[in-house]
């Protein structure tokens, strides 16, 4: 069976984070029109473009967070976010905290 375009894209967007990702280049990657990709991305993933975009993003910081191994210029570079006041607006709207702030939790919870 032929995997689906949006599924091809929720996958190419997962290697290529920390780029430039608008509905217009995803769009034609998936071969449509960014109006239909972005009504067919929501039908089938359940959430826009952006939003999937934006958690994936969380969780690639998040992650190199408990690594613990990159600054938080490098994590906010690195999942994407383009600057850190990115990242920390992003991360405190969904964490309550900052970057910093859940590393040293992080940290110190594996200490323990």
């Amino acid at each position: 069976r032929e995997e689906s375009p949006i599924k091809r894209v929720q996958d190419w967007i997962t290697e290529h984070l920390a780029e430039p990702l608008s509905v217009e280049r995803l769009s034609a990657i998936a071969g449509m029109s960014p109006r239909n990709f972005s009504r067919v991305f929501a039908r089938d993933a359940g959430t826009s473009p952006g939003k999937f975009i934006e958690e994936l993003r969380l969780e690639e910081a998040r992650r190199m967070l408990e690594s613990g191994s990159e600054s938080v210029e490098r994590v906010a570079a690195l999942a994407g976010f383009g600057s850190i006041d990115s990242l920390q607006r992003h991360f405190s709207e969904i964490y309550a905290t900052t970057p910093s702030e859940y590393r040293s939790r992080f940290q110190t919870a594996l200490r323990r």
